[in-house]
């Protein structure tokens, strides 16, 4: 079942067997629940709601499937998906899965710039994106955005656009397709190619230390597996209960747990395309009573946020049918926590604050409801099969408890990631090499005296903001590349409601001296807003004379860090710096924000 040279990040599960995620995610449900409902949608207007059922959805990705083969892509091509939470984003990553091709889903609030640079670096042949889409009562061109982003790639053959909205939007002739149009002339009948367990499933993007993103790559059978067993476990899953993820499916928990896990269980899973906030903070509590919800999976950064709002808003609405809650994507403090459980809850739902990333596929630390003791604020114990270990600078796994150290993972485990699309080399590189033996997560953590592990956030070049991993590099990189910044460097500060935000020092050129500093901050957050992504832009914009670095020019973000929080008096040895005094001038500069 295993075969695993761990040290080298190579590992397959399941070698020799064959399957098809779509066929286990819908096909094999048909014969006892094909009228049951599988997705139910929530539209950015509550009005707008449907549910779909299992025989539906296997008909629109069957009709798909067979669109997509009408244009050439077979098993291993690579198709883009960049489509708003509607149905048909889940369409088109079953129907990719149905004929064996690689899906990327790009989340549909990423520029034209980061969606070019993923559809280069998989080999797009399709791209699947929508002519608008809606989020809080905004319209996003994702159509614009597509054809800035495609530009001169002569991979693309194909866009097919699905028809959110009734805004008119160019159509490239020979390239541009209307889905609707084009799935009405399909059957619903599309044989599913069977795969082998270790082909290549989905290349899912996220960002790293270095400016490139790196396309993480999961496989067929170990993936569904683990995140089907995940679902079914962590959230006590039984047949008839309604189960809600509110993420965004441009991420792995979307793909995981609201998309395969689920389906793959025979589950009713929700699909919301809004906001917490929208059209006001009772959003999801209406959504929970309307529609009577057992599970419901959030992020601390929408509990913090709809915290801050007020209880009435939550007491409002009948909240009676919820058994579990969960929150994902980053550490979740204390106070959120309680607040999530008294309030939310009403003290009865135990709250599953599940530890992952989209390397594991799948959670990897969680209580398990109703068993493991609750402490607010820790993820808890590893699930099941989970070897993790608490390792120091030197690579020494640290034993007993009441400890603090880098979070290692042991041994293999079916969900993980196999590879960086393309390059190996990185992969092994980034995950198995600092640690040799162990999987190196990149975060922080404690254990405490009970056993119980605590996140304590990245270590590594990253940062970690309303659970979006966005690395640091590709941050300063996009602000270097304005014509206002010489140099920058950027970390992350403490944020009520977002957990980590972005703060940046940059060394500004001739031409923004003339600006006062709120011109600068507003145009290089707009500027960072289009070239990566909204939630890329800085919180705080500080311009300063120099940037600390070493000898060797290394920027030392660890004094940065300590400046932008205001703790002016731990900077540790400044000495080894090529300019010292430079530390005294940014205190200084920092000092005028107040």
């Amino acid at each position: 079942m295993l075969e695993a040279e761990f040290h080298d990040g190579e590992v397959t599960w399941f070698q020799g067997g064959m399957l098809n995620v779509a066929f286990n995610c819908l096909d094999r449900h048909l014969p006892e629940k094909a009228e049951d409902t599988a997705i139910i949608w929530e539209a950015d207007e509550p009005s707008e709601s449907r549910h779909i059922t299992y025989r539906e959805l296997k008909w629109e990705a069957a009709r798909l499937g067979n669109v997509l083969k009408n244009l050439g892509v077979r098993k291993g091509d690579r198709v883009i998906i960049y489509l708003p939470m509607i149905p048909e984003l889940a369409y088109a990553m079953l129907a990719c899965a149905r004929i064996g091709a690689v899906h990327s889903v790009v989340f549909a609030g990423f520029s034209a710039t980061s969606l070019r640079d993923r559809v280069l670096d998989c080999g797009a042949t399709v791209v699947i994106t929508a002519n608008e889409g809606r989020r809080g009562g905004k319209a996003i061109p994702l159509k614009a955005i597509v054809d800035d982003a495609v530009t001169g790639i002569d991979s693309v053959k194909s866009v097919l656009v699905a028809k959110r909205t009734a805004t008119e939007v160019p159509m490239h002739f020979g390239r541009d397709i209307w889905l609707e149009e084009a799935m009405l002339n399909e059957r619903g009948t599309c044989p599913c190619e069977w795969m082998s367990a270790e082909d290549p499933l989905f290349i899912l993007y996220t960002s790293g230390s270095t400016g490139k993103p790196k396309g993480l790559l999961h496989t067929q059978a170990g993936y569904l597996l683990y995140a089907s067993l995940t679902h079914k476990i962590v959230f006590d899953y039984h047949p008839g209960d309604i189960y809600a993820c509110v993420a965004d499916v441009g991420w792995i928990t979307g793909h995981s747990y609201i998309i395969y896990g689920p389906l793959c269980n025979g589950a009713t899973t929700l699909m919301f395309e809004s906001t917490p906030l929208y059209p006001n903070p009772g959003r999801y509590w209406d959504l929970v009573e309307r529609h009577r919800v057992n599970s419901f999976y959030t992020s601390p950064t929408a509990i913090r946020s709809l915290a801050r709002e007020g209880n009435e808003w939550v007491k409002k609405y009948d909240r009676s049918s919820l058994r579990i809650l969960g929150t994902v994507g980053e550490p979740i403090n204390p106070e959120a926590w309680k607040w999530y459980f008294d309030v939310v809850g009403e003290g009865k739902c135990p709250v599953v604050d599940t530890w992952w990333q989209t390397e594991t596929g799948g959670i990897m630390v969680t209580p398990l409801p109703g068993v493991t003791a609750l402490k607010p604020g820790s993820a808890t114990l590893p699930f099941f099969g989970v070897s993790l270990s608490v390792t120091d600078e030197n690579g020494n796994c640290m034993q007993g408890n009441g400890i603090a150290g880098h979070l290692c993972i042991e041994r293999p485990w079916p969900g993980m990631a196999r590879t960086i699309h393309g390059d190996h080399k990185r992969f092994r590189e980034m995950y198995f090499v600092q640690y040799k033996g162990k999987y190196f997560t990149g975060d922080g953590c404690r254990r405490d005296e009970d056993g119980y592990y605590w996140i304590t956030g990245r270590v590594d070049d990253v940062i970690n903001v309303a659970g979006h991993r966005l690395g640091t590099a590709e941050i300063e990189s996009s602000l270097a590349g304005n014509h206002l910044v010489a140099e920058a460097a950027v970390v992350g500060i403490p944020h009520e409601i977002k957990g980590t935000a972005i703060f940046a020092f940059i060394v500004p050129q001739k031409e923004a001296e003339r600006m006062t500093r709120e011109e600068l901050m507003g145009a290089l957050k707009e500027h960072v807003r289009h070239d990566i992504s909204p939630i890329a832009s800085p919180e705080q914009v500080l311009s300063v004379p120099a940037l600390p670095k070493t000898r060797s020019g290394k920027i030392m973000r660890r004094i940065l860090s300590k400046i932008a929080v205001g703790n002016y008096t731990e900077l540790g040895n400044v000495t080894t710096l090529q300019d010292p005094a430079v530390v005294e001038q940014i205190i200084a500069e920092h000092k005028k924000l107040g």
